[in-house]
């Protein structure tokens, strides 16, 4: 498999959206009172994982779901604590040393706000990596990253089958298979198991992991 191209999604592979979902539901005035206690192996419980994204999201908690992502989305202090997980500036910075074309992939509810997070989150890395975001409801397809890959791909002069996207959301490994690309399943300790139908998709723990795989599996030519 010849792979020349990467697409990251940020939260939950390149940085610890985790992090910041725990510290808004423990530490937000609005929900403190409630969740203050909350144990961090208890976050499934407070927002139940739906099987089509296969990881946490505020927007499943069964009463408060939308309130939660409006609010966490309009409180900069928490959305914007995510920090990076161990080893991506290092892992970026020596995947560009080898010749890989590097983008992140990020659907947003503000791209202008979410652009300068990133670009102060990635700083490190930003003289190669592109930051793309994409405005929800901006395309048909309800995770937008089936129109954005193929939307980056036609930008950037890029073949669809030399890239691949790194995603933890279930919904995004069709949508990467539907744009004709290559997926790889990013896994944390609360991400749930692939569907019976996706169980093909090489899974990774970290950017370590994947590097490894990417190395063992696939050629720039």
């Amino acid at each position: 498999m010849i792979i020349k191209n990467i697409f990251w999604d940020i939260d939950g592979v390149l940085a610890n959206l985790n992090f910041a979902y725990y510290n808004f539901l423990t530490k937000h005035p609005k929900y403190a009172p409630t969740y203050g206690n909350l144990k961090w192996e208890d976050l499934p419980k407070v927002l139940p994982i739906v099987p089509t994204y296969g990881a946490l999201e505020l927007k499943t908690h069964p009463e408060h779901g939308t309130d939660m992502d409006y609010d966490f989305c309009h409180s900069p202090e928490f959305f914007c604590n995510r920090p990076l997980y161990p080893n991506v500036i290092e892992v970026l910075k020596e995947l560009h040393q080898r010749g890989y074309k590097q983008f992140t992939m990020s659907a947003t509810w503000n791209v202008e706000v979410k652009k300068k997070f990133l670009n102060e989150l990635l700083h490190e890395v930003t003289d190669f990596l592109t930051i793309e975001c994409v405005q929800h409801g901006k395309f048909m397809h309800d995770s937008a990253k089936e129109d954005m890959l193929k939307a980056c791909f036609e930008k950037y002069n890029l073949k669809a089958d030399e890239t691949v996207l790194v995603d933890d959301r279930i919904y995004n490994q069709y949508a990467t298979i539907n744009a004709g690309a290559h997926p790889i399943r990013m896994r944390c300790e609360f991400t749930t198991d692939l569907p019976e139908d996706l169980n093909w998709i090489p899974e990774v723990k970290d950017v370590v992991e994947f590097r490894d795989w990417l190395y063992k599996n696939t050629t720039m030519k």
